[in-house]
């Protein structure tokens, strides 16, 4: 349910803050790693900048994925949902902006099916590398913030390894949408858009 009386909660307004924040560094690291060629740069940056943001900013989820999984199993309000969503996207895009002002073209931006299979391939492993980050992140909620961060820096770091030759391993929406606001390249974007349904055990889950 709606509570309107939440926008004048100062937790309210750092939780939205801690979410852009968290997207706009773990998705300007991404891309900027992604400029080297292979998935080994992106997967280990990735994974880096993902336990490191568990660990300092509150867990924030940073992946719309996760915060919509969050939604459909009532976890988290549809207030806080919206808003984290706004700021994950918004942080996804500033991103992406600094990065396009920086890097020498828009080939690492976007997200593009590789030659190594079909854009079903690239759908499957997108899916099955989100499903097992969104598994260690709920399971992670558990665990203290080092081995949290360590468990979700390296479920992010197998999942971009494992997906990142047929679809770039995204694993998350906010890091496949900012570019293709950005850039206006909407090719095989979709791809990074799914978003498994698990039964979270804790709201403060980690991010992808």
């Amino acid at each position: 349910a709606l509570c309107p009386q939440e926008l004048r909660s100062g937790c309210f307004w750092r939780g939205v803050l801690a979410e852009a924040s968290a997207t706009l560094i773990f998705v300007g690291v991404v891309l900027g790693a992604s400029a080297a060629p292979g998935p080994l740069a992106p997967a280990l940056a990735g994974g880096l900048a993902a336990g490191a943001l568990a660990c300092t900013l509150g867990a924030p989820q940073a992946n719309p994925a996760l915060t919509l999984a969050l939604l459909c199993t009532r976890k988290l309000g549809a207030l806080r949902g919206a808003a984290g969503l706004l700021a994950q996207c918004a942080g996804a895009v500033l991103a992406s902006a600094a990065a396009r002002l920086v890097l020498p073209d828009d080939a690492s931006l976007t997200t593009r099916v590789s030659a190594a299979g079909t854009v079903r391939q690239a759908l499957a492993w997108e899916t099955f590398a989100t499903f097992q980050l969104a598994l260690v992140a709920f399971a992670a909620a558990d665990r203290a913030a080092p081995q949290g961060g360590l468990a979700l820096g390296s479920a992010v770091a197998a999942g971009t390894l494992a997906a990142g030759p047929f679809s770039g391993g995204s694993m998350n929406p906010a890091r496949s949408l900012g570019p293709a606001i950005v850039t206006g390249v909407w090719d095989d974007h979709w791809v990074s858009q799914q978003h498994p349904q698990v039964p979270p055990r804790d709201p403060n889950v980690g991010m992808g």
